[in-house]
């Protein structure tokens, strides 16, 4: 009998790409939630069922006779937004864990991120997560990881993914076009000397390794895994990778971590004067603080092998941003966009 996997936030970035990843398996059928089929990516041929994750009669439709849910449906933002990050995705996420519950679906699988821990221990994706009061969407991902490992059991198996900084094809918000425009101001200096690691993620990488969660025998209780690129760069690298072949400036001077944090806060501060958004956020500074990051879990319980260099990411994404992203991007999904 074929595997029922249902794949919430079917249109967006991690989900788009679970269906591709997921599609060719034919022991697998897929099941997309989504809010418009238009978007779904060219090709599949899967179930569609259409609906919001805010309803709880949507949800239970969606949990009935499903084996395995991989939720990647989503609102983000990378500062403020604490009503519409608990509203959007807080408490549908929450609502869709227990209506599976209810319905006896055997693996629940969850799109957290590496930078849920403290730096120095991200390296192992079993460690807790911290709740950063001023990053409330994280703070949410780690509530939801933390109300996993309460509904864990023999017959629910928690599955934890925390993923890289995406990167690639279909992107959405993320860390390279919130960075590029910032980094062409020439205000945005090195953090630490750029000596430490920024753990990109190529889309199809992130399918692979999500449709290896779902599909991966012997998975029991709460398990959690890292997922990062085959090869992890330092923000030295990137940047300058930037600078070599797309023209961006590279920083003229540089700062410690403690001072970042700092002026990033008092740009937080400074936010009701202007009329734009603030050159950095606190969230921001913390997501260049990543050490020590591998794949040695993933590969070792789900047969994980990373392909794509994080250069052929970038390249991809910078490409479709020359296309598409004729302004800035914000640091928040517009209202109404959560991936269901």
């Amino acid at each position: 009998m074929n595997m029922r996997v249902l794949v919430t936030g079917a249109t967006g970035f991690v989900g788009s790409h679970c269906l591709q990843a997921l599609t060719g398996n034919k022991e697998v059928q897929v099941i997309a939630a989504c809010r418009d089929e238009s978007r779904l990516p060219d090709g599949f041929a899967g179930t569609v069922c259409k609906g919001d994750l805010q309803d709880q009669g949507y949800l239970d439709t969606l949990c009935k006779d499903v084996d395995v849910i991989i939720h990647a449906a989503a609102w983000t933002a990378l500062w403020k937004n604490k009503q519409h990050s608990d509203a959007l995705f807080f408490q549908p996420s929450i609502k869709l864990l227990e209506s599976a519950q209810r319905a006896g679906v055997s693996r629940f699988i969850f799109v957290s991120t590496v930078s849920a821990p403290e730096p120095e221990k991200a390296h192992d994706p079993m460690s807790p997560g911290v709740k950063r009061s001023y990053w409330p969407h994280e703070a949410n991902v780690v509530r939801i990881e933390e109300a996993m490992k309460r509904a864990a059991g023999d017959d629910f198996c928690m599955v934890n993914m925390r993923l890289g900084l995406f990167a690639g094809a279909r992107y959405a918000l993320g860390l390279l076009p919130v960075l590029v425009p910032r980094l062409k101001t020439r205000l945005v200096p090195w953090i630490a000397g750029g000596r430490t690691l920024l753990p990109i993620i190529d889309g199809r990488d992130v399918g692979a390794v999500m449709a290896l969660a779902a599909t991966a025998p012997n998975l029991a209780g709460f398990q959690s895994f890292n997922a990062v690129g085959p090869e992890v760069p330092t923000v030295f690298d990137v940047i300058s990778y930037l600078h070599e072949k797309y023209g961006l400036p590279k920083p003229f001077f540089d700062v410690p971590f403690p001072a970042a944090f700092a002026f990033a806060w008092l740009m937080e501060k400074m936010d009701f004067i202007f009329p734009f958004e603030p050159l950095v956020t606190r969230s921001i500074v913390h997501l260049l603080q990543h050490t020590n990051l591998n794949n040695d879990r993933a590969i070792k319980e789900l047969g994980y092998k990373p392909r794509h260099h994080w250069q052929q990411a970038i390249d991809i994404q910078m490409a479709e941003m020359s296309q598409i992203q004729k302004t800035p991007m914000k640091l928040a999904r517009p209202l109404g966009e959560s991936g269901a």
